[in-house]
């Protein structure tokens, strides 16, 4: 396929909708297909100048010939070197990270739409950095050489690897790709969250290797944990590991045997207190788990949970919420008088509104009065745009149960 990423100062227009114009007027970054007027001649991933339907000049954007999201907004002016504003807004990036991250060698570094650079994902992992493209315009050749150059350059680090998803790949329909080194040798290291070590396999698990949009909820639910905790779709241990120093007893259970195993190496790496507990690690289904531990009359002092997007497409809403709805019905009856409840979704289609009143059912069909803590979103690293709302996904609240 033939791809260009240097084509506004080319003249390659994009013609534009009134609604699609309108969308941009508002201050999203977004254009659908079904809004594309014209884009005679535009090559995959090009960059293009975008007009509306009088001809009115919006900014440039990058274009996707097979995305519903056709076009993504780069700037509101025409840009004659794209590989300079690149540049810049990967400078950018890391400036921003180096005013709010602290506690940590491991935060998200580039977020996509919310650091202006769409279809980019880029995490450091202590000496490694990961990166995940995402359209076709950033998986042009000339980019992906810009791209790797400055990180190269910023962060120097051990090694640079890719983290291919096949789906994306496939919906942008460009060729298949393994993930893999981009540069360097080591494709593994150690990196530390809020005093708690883990082990990092850039090729391994999910995501581009762990959640870092949690670092700061993973620090704030230990605050509030007390007692025997229960950590409900634990993956590799990271709320687990930072309740195990308050805590008098820590379970973590998943289904994935070997996202358990990565967690009890890291529960090793951070076994420096001999009257720490050792965390219990089960492999179980979290619904059948939570039916069984509740019907037995099992209760704890504090429960997490944190499971993977029930809605992924708008379609899946109801569903999600009465799955959210019957796993935290369940944790609510397990909790003791006083006891801490962290739930968390991570499902953009679900709002903040819907997931509290999900929570204010559960708890008023489980009996039981909850007193809000805290309600919280993704780390500061996932920075949100006001206009664009998908750029807002995760929400964790931390409540206590007073009956």
């Amino acid at each position: 396929m033939a791809r260009s990423a240097t084509a506004a100062k080319s003249g390659l227009t994009v013609t534009i909708s009134p609604r699609g114009a309108a969308r941009l007027k508002d201050g999203h970054v977004w254009v659908y297909r079904s809004d594309i007027v014209s884009a005679d001649g535009v090559l995959p991933g090009s960059l293009v100048s975008v007009v509306d339907h009088r001809g009115q000049r919006l900014g440039s954007a990058l274009y996707s010939s097979s995305s519903q999201i056709a076009i993504r907004m780069i700037s509101g002016e025409l840009v004659a070197d794209l590989p300079a504003l690149l540049g810049r807004r990967i400078a950018d990036a890391i400036a921003y990270r180096e005013s709010i991250v602290r506690d940590t060698n491991a935060y998200r570094v580039i977020f996509s739409e919310a650091d202006f650079l769409p279809g980019l994902i880029v995490d450091r992992y202590n000496d490694i950095v990961s990166m995940q493209i995402l359209t076709q315009a950033m998986d042009a050749e000339g980019v992906r050489d810009t791209l790797t150059a400055e990180l190269n350059e910023r962060f120097k680090p051990a090694a640079i690897v890719e983290r291919v998803d096949p789906r994306v790949r496939q919906l942008e329909e460009l060729p298949p790709r393994p993930s893999g080194l981009v540069t360097g040798e080591r494709t593994s290291t150690i990196f530390t969250m809020n005093g708690v070590q883990f082990h990092f396999d850039a090729l391994e698990g999910q995501k581009t290797g762990a959640f870092l949009d949690q670092r700061e909820n993973y620090a704030a639910a230990s605050q509030y944990a007390h007692g025997e905790a229960l950590d409900v779709f634990c993956y590799q241990g990271g709320f687990a590991l930072h309740l195990a120093h308050r805590c008098s007893q820590v379970t973590g259970v998943d289904s994935s045997r070997p996202a358990l195993e990565v967690a009890d190496q890291n529960a090793a790496l951070n076994r420096r207190d001999p009257d720490q507990p050792e965390i219990e690690w089960i492999e179980a289904n979290a619904f059948d788990l939570l039916k069984d531990y509740a019907a037995s009359g099992k209760h704890y002092d504090t429960i997490v949970l944190d499971p993977p997007a029930f809605a992924k497409t708008k379609r899946d809403l109801d569903a999600a919420v009465r799955g959210y709805k019957e796993l935290n019905l369940r944790a609510l009856k397990m909790l003791r008088p006083g006891g801490i409840l962290v739930t968390c979704s991570c499902s953009y289609h679900v709002s903040q509104t819907d997931f509290l009143q999900m929570l204010a059912e559960a708890a008023r069909d489980a009996h039981r009065t909850l007193r809000l803590g805290e309600v919280r979103g993704q780390s500061k690293d996932h920075p949100i745009l006001l206009n664009v709302p998908e750029t807002a996904y995760l929400k964790c609240v931390i409540a206590t149960v007073s009956n």
